[in-house]
Formats: structure tokens, sequence, C-alpha cells
């Protein structure tokens, strides 16, 4: 097995191997199609049959896919000092013998079919303007400080400016706020988080179904990535038609011995 990097020669051969589980390769078509410039792929193949894959975005962010044997070689060639990853579960091991994380756990990727929609809307979400990413950045942090707690809010902008957001306000204050990207293919809802002070008032459920209702105007599927740890966000998602597709490792860590 051998590590190549993604050019004219193997491109054709890419796209159809994504494209057999797109879901999967979410991220993958996303980054080339729309970020190609700051995105970087390497495919392991195995006798021109492609093993597995990796995309390497912005930098830092690590998308793996494949087999043992493929995600060994392919991290082999990951030299940063900062990582933040997504793997699929059996590799961990392979990632912790290289970076030591700050944070680490079992994500699962939930998919709604166009159709399948469960739409409830309690209250009346508002769409929100990127002139309020710093209130939706405050929220974000103070819901999640391990996973959103660095968040920078002038590179939210830049990131957020063709996004669709939702909120809802208590009092004038951003308390509940979600985001999705509208792509062809498949739309995924990046953002979802609540001020713990008003969770479990169906907020969250009014968000979701908000923004399901923008994405299959666009997409005919909804995809969305939450911890498999946090039961109040997957009864929500479920409640609203999702449905659990597949689980990855999530990581972000520190390259051991820097």
């Amino acid at each position: 097995m051998k590590v190549v990097s993604l050019g004219e020669v193997y491109e054709q051969d890419f796209w159809k191997h994504v494209n057999r589980d797109a879901y999967d390769h979410y991220f993958f078509i996303l980054d080339l199609k729309q970020r190609r410039s700051q995105t970087q792929v390497f495919l392991a193949l195995e006798d021109k049959k492609i093993e597995g894959l990796m995309l390497v975005y912005a930098g830092h962010v690590v998308q793996l896919r494949g087999n043992r044997e493929a995600m060994k070689l392919l991290f082999d060639r990951v030299d940063l000092e900062q990582i933040e990853l997504q793997a699929p579960l059996d590799c961990e091991d392979i990632v912790l013998g290289k970076y030591k994380p700050s944070f680490r756990f079992e994500i699962v990727l939930m998919c709604l079919r166009r159709g399948e929609e469960n739409i409830q809307m309690k209250y009346a979400p508002v769409r929100l303007g990127i002139e309020e990413a710093e209130d939706v950045v405050n929220v974000l942090r103070e819901a999640d400080p391990e996973v959103w707690g660095d968040l920078d809010t002038e590179k939210q902008k830049a990131s957020w400016k063709d996004a669709v957001l939702f909120g809802i306000k208590r009092q004038g204050k951003l308390v509940s706020v979600g985001l999705a990207r509208l792509v062809d293919f498949a739309s995924n809802v990046s953002v979802m988080a609540t001020d713990e002070r008003f969770r479990n008032m169906g907020f969250a459920t009014s968000i979701v179904s908000a923004l399901v209702q923008e994405i299959l105007k666009n997409s005919p599927v909804a995809l969305i990535h939450v911890r498999k740890d946090n039961a109040p966000a997957v009864r929500v998602y479920s409640k609203v038609g999702f449905k659990p597709y597949k689980h990855y490792l999530m990581m972000k860590g520190s390259r051991i011995g820097d």
C-alpha cells in the first residue's frame, strides 16, 4: 500500500469513491468543492484501489476514513503541532500514539431525508444576521467551553457569512442559536447551543425544525453531528426526524513531545 496526494491522475477515482457514501465523506466533498485552496487530500492505494483517505483543512483539521492499515500510513504523514480530528472509532489507538487530547469523545452522524421530517416549532425562531456573530459566539462559549471556548468572533464572521442562522431571544438577549450551511447534495447543522438557564423548554427543537425546513428547500438530506453522550441533544434531533447513521472519534489535541 502507498500514500499519494490527490491530483488529476486520481481525481476521478476519488470522486467515485466518496460519492458511494457521500454522508460519510461529507467534509471531503464540501471542503474540496468549496475551499480547495485550503485543503489537502491524501489517498492510501492498494493496487490502484482506494483503501483510505485523509483530508487536512486549514492546517489543523484532519478527517480520516478507511481501514486500519490505511489509517496508519496516512496518519504517519501528519506533522501538526495542534490537531482537530474526526476518524473511525477503531483508529483511536493510532491517534493517541501521536497526540495528547485536550478532549475526545464519540460522535454520531445523524441523517434526515426529505419526507421524514417532523417539524415542531413551539416558538418562532428569528433569522440572525452576521452582525450578531458576537452574540452567537457568546452563547456557544457559555454553552460548551470545552468545544467552543476558543472561538474567535472575527474568524467566525468570515466562516458564517454564507450560513443560515436562527436564534431565540429572551428580554433582548440571545439565549439559543443554531446554524447550517446550505449545500446542494446534503446540508449540515454545524451549530446548536442553548444557554443552560433556558434548556428543556423547546428552544432547540424549534430552532432545529426551522433549520431543517430551510435545508430541505435546497438539499434532499439534512445532517447533524452530535456527541453520543449528549442524550438531551440526541432526543431533540430524533424528535425532529434525524436517525443515527455512523459513529466517529472526535478529538482536539497536541503533538506528544511538543
